[in-house]
C-alpha cells in the first residue's frame, strides 16, 4: 500500500463515518499568541474546543501539515539520529466537536487500523489515564472498558498524566487520552520480550501511532479543572509512522514517503544510503536530515515565513543551517543542495498540498540564498570551532555565544557539534550572554481567565458599515505585564477592525453611560476580537457605545485600498509572478512585500506609481462581495495569498471588472478617488526573491513632495540656483572624485616618508621586529597600506603606528602571523588595551586591528604600552 493510498483510506473512511474532509491549515499560524507553527492538527480547530465558535461541522477529518522545532515539543536534536522523529511531519486526524465520544472514537480506531489497514490485533497495545488523586480525577475506567472489547486487560496499559492526560496549555481545554501503540519487532524479539514492557520506553519498533483525546475539562489559571458542557474527540495519527506499520518497515525513513528524496540525495552525493542508525554512520544520518529539513523549510516558506533572525523565521533558518551543515561535513558536498531538491518534493506532494508545486520555484530560490549565505560562514565557523579548548569537556556559554553571534550557528548546531566530541555546552552561561543581548526584548506576561458575563458565542463585526455601535461585555480578562494590569474586553458588536491581514488594530473609545475607555488597540485571538484597554469601568455589565477612531480608520482605508491598486500594477508591469509576501497597512503609510528576483528599476517604478495614481483618479467604486464561495471567488480570478487559510465563504474586494480582485477581510474606501494620491519613498530586498516597496497616500503623498520640493530648493540656493542643477551636480562629484586622488597621492607620500622614518628607528626586542611610532598621515586607509607594505617585507613584524585623523586620535597595529601563533600574540586585544591611552577603543583580527579615540596626547604613551609586551 503506497502512502498515497494510505492517507487516502484515512480519509475515505471518516468520510463514511459523516465526517467532513477539511484541507490542511497553513503550518505557519498568524492569529495564535501561543504558537507559531501547527504543532497538531487540533490547532486550527481551537476556538470550537474554546467556547469561541460553535462549529457547523460537528464531525470533521484531515491531514495536517505540522512543525516541532520549538518550545516544549522541539524534536529537533532527534532528527536524523533515530529511525521515527521529524520537525515537519503530517498528522491524520478526526474529531468531534459536541457530538460522539468514546465510544465511537475507540470503536472506529480499532476498526480503521484491523480491519481496513489490516494491522495484525496481536501487535496493537492501548494505554488509558491511570487517574490523579490531586487533580480530582480517577481512572478512565470508561474508555478502559470500551476497549475491554478488543484486548485483553493485560494489553490496556495504565500511565499517569505525564503520557495520558493531555492540555493545550497552562490553561484551557483538557482531557484523558488514550494512545494505540504497535510493536513491530520481529516475532523472534516479540518472544523474549513482552511488548506491553516497551510501551512508552522510545523503543523505536515499539512506537505510539495514535492518540485519542478526550477532552471534558477546562483548565482554570488556579489550575483547579472544571467540566465543560460539550465534551470533544480531537484524534492525531502520525501519518509517517502508520507508513512504517503498513508498508513493513523498521524506519519512516525507509517508507515512500522519504525514500524518492533519499534517492535524489544518493545521486547528489554519491554515496549510498545504507540504512544505518548507528552513531557512526554520518552519512546515513546526514541523508535523513536533509531529506526532513527540506520538507521542514520548503512548506513553511510556502505558507508564507520567510527566514530571519527571529521568532518563527529563526526557527526555519535554525532547521536549514542543520541541514547545510550535515550535507557539507558528512556528504561533502560544498555548493548549495537543498534548493535542487525542491521541484522533486514538490511533484511528490502536489496533490495534497499544492502550494509548494505553485511556488517551488519562489521557495528553491529562498533556500538557494540561505544556503549561499551560511556556507559562506559555514567553514570559518566550523575551523573556529575545532580551536575551541573544552574544560572538563564542556564548551564555555560565551565561545558558543560568539559562534551564534558571528558565525550564524544556531545554539542546537553548536549542541550537535560538542555532542560528536563527546562535549557539553554551558547552556546557562550561553543563555545569559543571549538575554544580555537582548535585554529588554522580553516582556513577561501573565494572562487571567476570561470572566463571562454573557453565554452568548457570538461577535458581531459591524466596522465595514459603521464606526459606532452599540454593545455589551461578554467576557473580560486581566494581563499582568511587567507588573502592571492591563484589560481585554470582548464586545458581542464592535466596529473595532481586529489586526489582520497587513492592517492595524484600530483604536478608540468605549463609552460606559459617562465613563470613557480609552481602546489602545484591537487584536484577534484566532477568531475572537479583543479590545485592548488600561482600565476597566466602574460597571463593567454596563451598556456600551463603542467608537472607532474615524481619521485614523480613513487614512488606514486609504492605504489599504491602495495595497490593492499597487499590487495589480506590480503585476501589470513586472509580470505574473509577484505576489503578496507581507504587508503593513497604517494611517501613515504602507509597506508592500512582494515576490520578485531582482531591483525594481526607476523606470518599471515611475510606470507602476503612474498605473497606480490613474486609477486613483478613474474614481473606481469598491465592489465588494462579503460572504461568496470561495469556488465562486476563485473560478472569478480573486488572488489568493499562499499561506492563508480561507473558510467555505470568504469576502471578494474588486477594483474595476478587469484591474484588481482579492480576496481580503480588511476595510477601504468606498471610491478611489478617495486616496487622492500615492508616491512610492523606497524600493528595497527584503530577502531572496523578495522585494519592499513602502508608500504613502494622501495628506502624507502631498507632505512628502513638498518636502522633497523644498530640500531641492534648498539645494538649488546653495549652488546659486543654477539652470541645469543635474549638471552642476555631476560637476561637483567629478571635482570631488579629482581631489580625492590627489588626496590618495598626498597620503601615499606620506607614507613613503613615513615608512623611511619608521625603518631608521626600527628595534629587535628579544627576537621580534617592532617598528613603531607616532605617523605624519591624515589617512587612515594610508596608514594600513602602510603596515600591510611593511608586514609583505618581513615574517618577524610588530608594527604599531599612531595618527592624528582628523584631529581625532588613531592606532593602527599589524603582527605578522607567524607571531600570532609562535608567540601567542593577539592585535585585537592588544589593541583594545592600549586604546585605554587615547580613551577609545577598538578591535579586528589577531594579526590585524585598529582603534580610535578622544585624547591625541596619549598617542605615543599607546605605543610605549604595546612596546612593553614584547620586550
Amino acid at each position: 500500500m503506497t502512502s498515497a493510498e494510505i492517507r487516502q483510506k484515512f480519509l475515505d473512511y471518516f468520510e463514511s463515518k459523516g465526517h467532513k474532509i477539511v484541507p490542511s491549515a497553513p503550518i505557519v499560524l498568524k492569529n495564535d499568541p501561543t504558537l507559531m507553527f501547527n504543532n497538531s492538527g487540533m490547532v486550527q480547530f481551537k476556538d470550537y474546543f474554546l467556547g469561541n465558535k460553535i462549529a457547523t461541522d460537528k464531525r470533521v477529518a484531515d491531514t495536517q501539515k505540522c512543525l516541532r522545532a520549538s518550545g516544549k515539543h522541539n524534536d529537533l536534536e532527534d532528527v536524523g539520529v533515530d529511525s521515527y522523529h521529524h520537525t515537519m511531519f503530517e498528522m491524520l486526524g478526526n474529531w468531534s466537536f459536541g457530538d460522539y465520544f468514546k465510544k465511537e472514537a475507540i470503536d472506529w480506531a480499532w476498526d480503521l487500523l484491523t480491519n481496513v489497514y489490516g494491522l495484525p490485533k496481536d501487535r496493537l497495545y492501548v494505554s488509558v489515564f491511570e487517574g490523579d488523586v490531586k487533580m480530582g480525577v480517577g481512572r478512565d475506567d470508561e474508555a478502559a472498558g470500551y476497549w475491554e472489547k478488543y484486548l485483553p486487560k493485560d494489553r490496556i496499559l495504565d500511565y499517569d498524566a505525564k503520557d495520558n492526560f493531555w492540555e493545550m496549555g497552562e490553561t484551557g481545554p483538557c482531557g484523558p487520552c488514550s494512545e494505540i501503540h504497535v510493536d513491530l519487532r520481529p516475532d523472534s524479539e516479540r518472544a523474549k520480550v513482552d511488548g506491553r514492557d516497551l510501551v512508552n520506553a522510545d523503543h523505536p519498533q515499539v512506537i505510539e501511532i495514535w492518540n485519542l483525546v478526550f477532552i471534558q475539562f477546562n483548565r482554570k489559571a488556579d489550575r483547579s479543572l472544571e467540566p465543560l458542557p460539550n465534551k470533544h474527540v480531537d484524534t492525531g495519527m502520525g501519518f509517517e509512522r502508520l507508513c512504517m506499520a503498513l508498508q513493513g518497515k523498521m524506519s519512516n525513513y525507509a517508507t515512500d514517503v522519504f525514500t524518492p528524496m533519499i534517492a535524489a540525495i544518493e545521486a547528489a552525493s554519491g554515496k549510498k544510503y545504507g540504512f544505518s542508525y548507528e552513531p557512526d554512520a554520518k552519512s546515513d544520518i546526514a541523508m535523513r536530515v536533509v531529506a526532513d529539513h527540506l520538507r521542514a523549510t520548503s512548506f513553511t516558506i510556502a505558507d508564507g515565513q520567510l527566514p530571519s533572525n527571529n521568532g518563527a523565521g529563526y526557527v526555519v533558518r535554525r532547521i536549514l543551517r542543520r541541514g547545510v551543515r550535515y550535507y557539507y561535513s558528512f556528504l561533502n558536498i560544498k555548493q548549495p543542495l537543498l534548493h535542487t531538491l525542491v521541484p522533486k518534493l514538490a511533484n511528490q506532494f502536489k496533490d495534497v498540498f499544492p502550494e509548494l508545486e505553485a511556488q517551488k520555484d519562489f521557495v528553491a530560490k529562498v533556500i538557494l540564498e540561505e544556503e549561499k549565505s551560511f556556507l559562506r560562514t559555514l567553514e570559518s565557523g566550523l575551523k573556529r570551532f575545532e580551536a575551541v579548548e573544552a574544560k572538563s569537556n564542556v564548551v564555555d556559554g560565551n565561545t558558543a555565544f560568539e559562534l551564534y553571534d558571528t558565525f550564524g550557528f544556531p545554539i542546537d548546531l553548536t549542541r550537535l557539534l560538542a555532542s560528536e566530541k563527546g562535549w557539553k555546552i554551558d547552556e546557562e552561561a550561553f543563555k545569559a550572554a543571549l538575554d544580555k543581548q537582548k535585554q529588554g526584548s522580553r516582556v513577561e506576561k501573565k494572562v487571567g481567565d476570561w470572566m463571562s458575563l454573557s453565554d452568548e458565542l457570538d461577535v458581531n463585526f459591524v466596522g465595514y458599515d459603521e464606526l459606532k455601535a452599540s454593545a455589551k461585555v461578554l467576557k473580560y480578562r486581566t494581563v499582568k505585564v511587567k507588573d502592571k494590569n492591563q484589560y481585554q474586553v470582548v464586545l458581542n458588536n464592535t466596529p473595532f477592525y481586529a489586526e489582520g491581514g497587513g492592517q492595524v488594530g484600530d483604536t478608540g473609545f468605549l463609552f460606559f453611560g459617562e465613563e470613557r475607555i480609552e481602546v489602545i488597540d484591537t487584536q484577534r485571538e484566532n477568531d475572537l476580537i479583543i479590545h485592548f484597554v488600561k482600565k476597566l469601568p466602574s460597571d463593567i455589565s454596563a451598556p456600551v457605545r463603542a467608537e472607532v477612531h474615524a481619521r485614523k480608520r480613513h487614512l488606514t482605508e486609504n492605504n489599504h485600498t491602495a495595497t490593492h491598486l499597487l499590487h495589480a500594477a506590480l503585476r501589470q508591469v513586472l509580470g505574473d509572478h509577484v505576489a503578496q509576501k507581507g504587508s503593513l497597512v497604517n494611517d501613515k503609510y504602507l509597506r508592500f512585500d512582494f515576490s520578485h528576483f531582482e531591483k525594481v528599476t526607476d523606470e518599471q517604478l515611475a510606470e507602476i506609481e503612474q498605473i497606480t495614481n490613474n486609477k486613483i483618479r478613474e474614481n473606481i467604486p469598491l465592489g465588494e462581495d462579503r460572504s461568496i464561495p470561495v469556488a465562486e471567488a476563485k473560478a472569478a480570478g480573486a488572488m489568493m495569498l499562499f499561506g492563508e487559510k480561507y473558510g467555505e465563504n470568504v469576502r471578494m474586494i474588486t477594483f474595476g471588472p478587469d484591474y484588481s480582485r482579492e480576496l481580503c477581510g480588511g476595510c477601504h474606501v468606498p471610491f478611489t478617488g478617495k486616496i487622492g494620491s500615492l508616491k512610492i519613498t523606497t524600493e528595497t530586498s527584503v530577502a531572496a526573491g523578495v522585494r519592499r516597496i513602502e508608500a504613502v497616500t494622501a495628506e502624507a503623498a502631498e507632505s512628502y513632495v513638498n518636502k522633497e520640493i523644498g530640500e531641492l530648493n534648498s539645494i538649488r540656493g546653495l549652488f546659486k540656483n543654477p539652470k541645469n542643477m543635474v549638471k552642476t551636480v555631476s560637476d561637483l562629484q567629478e571635482e570631488n572624485k579629482s581631489l580625492q586622488k590627489q588626496v590618495e597621492k598626498l597620503g601615499a607620500l606620506q607614507a613613503r616618508i613615513a615608512k623611511t622614518d619608521l625603518l631608521t628607528n626600527a628595534q629587535e626586542i628579544n627576537g621580534v621586529q617592532f617598528i613603531g611610532g607616532k605617523v605624519e598621515i591624515d589617512s587612515a586607509d594610508a596608514v594600513k597600506q602602510l603596515a600591510f607594505d611593511l608586514g609583505r617585507e618581513s615574517d618577524n613584524l610588530f608594527f604599531v603606528a599612531g595618527a592624528n585623523i582628523g584631529g581625532k586620535p588613531n592606532l593602527t597595529l599589524y603582527i605578522s602571523k607567524p607571531l600570532v601563533e609562535s608567540r601567542d600574540l593577539n592585535a585585537s586585544k592588544i589593541i583594545r588595551e592600549i586604546a585605554k591611552e587615547i580613551k577609545g577603543g577598538g578591535g579586528g583580527q589577531p594579526f590585524f586591528a585598529t582603534a580610535g579615540g578622544k585624547d591625541l596626547s596619549g598617542i605615543e604613551r599607546a605605543i610605549e604600552k604595546a612596546k612593553s609586551l614584547i620586550s
